[in-house]
């Protein structure tokens, strides 16, 4: 089986699908791996990295005729349109989001699997990419906002006085708010944490974290990891609490999704004008509408004495160790989906069934058919 791995043409992505360590490992399989020109210098790795590791460096002409196409991010029209019929292509693709991309697709019979729709299971969190970004996300949105707050995080005593420690308030316990949390709490700060779901509290505290608890939150329905369904009296309590500890804050981090439609509003325009001057949002949220009312996204702005960061692929922000990660993840997906020999597909497999997007000139995801036929 021969694989393409295309360079990323999204504005600000730094990051490649695969890296040379992976492909070593890939080559050894009996993988055949060809990489565009210039795909991997984002994540600070050369062309001659990756024919050292195995792989044939060539152009983008050359990395279409591949079997496979590999990327980070869904693939465009213009790509899908120098696919060849038949194909088969990995990406992350949120295809819910992308129906004239899936039309595309279709049209061309290509076969699409998407690393976002892994399933949240133990025998597939070697393939779980949102995972592996999200922690990548959680810890650099604490440093980010860090060297935007005109303080330090931990308690210090000096003979001019002491310092009191800076207090961080984080939404949501997901893979990148525990993040968040631990290294907060490794630079000093004193931690709050918000989440709709009640399971979370323990992980919040054995990592150092306050968590703060709404009336009514074990009512709240999870679904895959997210919260699926959260009424508005619940949010209307959520927003009370938040009101409460937000205006003490120096850093608020946000990272609140639901699973296929925009992210809730947690902090409002009122709310950032209460916290105090010099105080730090970071907006995790941003890509998928933020959950702070008046952030921008992939923009730095000050409102109300308030820094407001709406930085929408903090991975990227750490290429090297985001490559080097999804490399793993994509790879391992792909070792699972086919062998040397082509792909070896059991469609009733839960793995399988839960990345495979588009199979033979139809969306076959039942996820994403559910959320465009609404």
């Amino acid at each position: 089986m021969k694989i393409g791995v295309l360079k990323e043409m999204k504005e600000g992505e730094r990051r490649v699908a695969l890296s040379p360590d992976v492909i070593k490992q890939l080559i050894k399989k009996e993988f055949s791996v060809t990489v565009e020109n210039d795909a991997g210098v984002g994540s600070n790795f050369s062309d001659k990295d990756y024919t050292e590791a195995g792989a044939t460096v060539g152009s983008p002409q050359e990395v279409f005729a591949a079997d496979v196409l590999l990327k980070v991010n869904i693939f465009s029209k213009e790509e899908v349109a120098q696919m060849k019929n038949g194909g088969a292509c990995i990406s992350i693709m949120y295809a819910y989001n992308h129906p004239e991309i899936l039309d595309e697709l279709n049209k061309k019979s290509i076969m699409s699997f998407s690393m976002d729709a892994v399933p949240r299971i133990s025998r597939a969190q070697k393939m779980d990419c949102l995972s592996s970004q999200a922690n990548l996300a959680g810890y650099k949105s604490v440093i980010l906002g860090a060297n935007y707050l005109e303080k330090i995080f931990p308690l210090m005593m000096t003979a001019s006085g002491t310092i009191t420690p800076a207090k961080v308030l984080i939404f949501g316990a997901g893979v990148a708010g525990l993040q968040a949390i631990a290294t907060a709490k490794r630079l000093g700060a004193v931690v709050e944490v918000s989440d709709v779901r009640p399971e979370t509290k323990e992980q919040v505290e054995s990592l150092g974290g306050r968590f703060l608890t709404v009336e009514g939150a074990e009512e709240v329905k999870v679904e895959g990891g997210y919260a699926a369904e959260v009424s508005a009296e619940f949010l209307q309590k959520q927003k009370e609490l938040i009101q409460s500890k937000i205006k003490d804050s120096d850093l608020v981090i946000t990272t609140a999704l639901v699973m296929g439609k925009k992210s809730p509003i947690l902090v409002t325009e009122d709310m950032v004008k209460s916290m105090k001057k010099g105080a730090v949002i970071v907006d995790m949220a941003v890509e998928s509408g933020g959950n702070c009312e008046i952030s921008e996204k992939d923009q730095i702005v000050r409102k109300y004495g308030v820094t407001i960061i709406g930085e929408s692929n903090l991975p990227s922000l750490l290429s090297t160790n985001a490559s080097q990660l999804y490399a793993t993840n994509i790879s391992t997906l792909l070792m699972h989906l086919a062998t040397k020999d082509g792909f070896n597909l059991d469609r009733e497999e839960e793995i399988t069934k839960g990345v495979l997007i588009t199979y033979e000139g139809q969306v076959v995801h039942e996820f994403t058919n559910k959320i465009l036929n609404k």
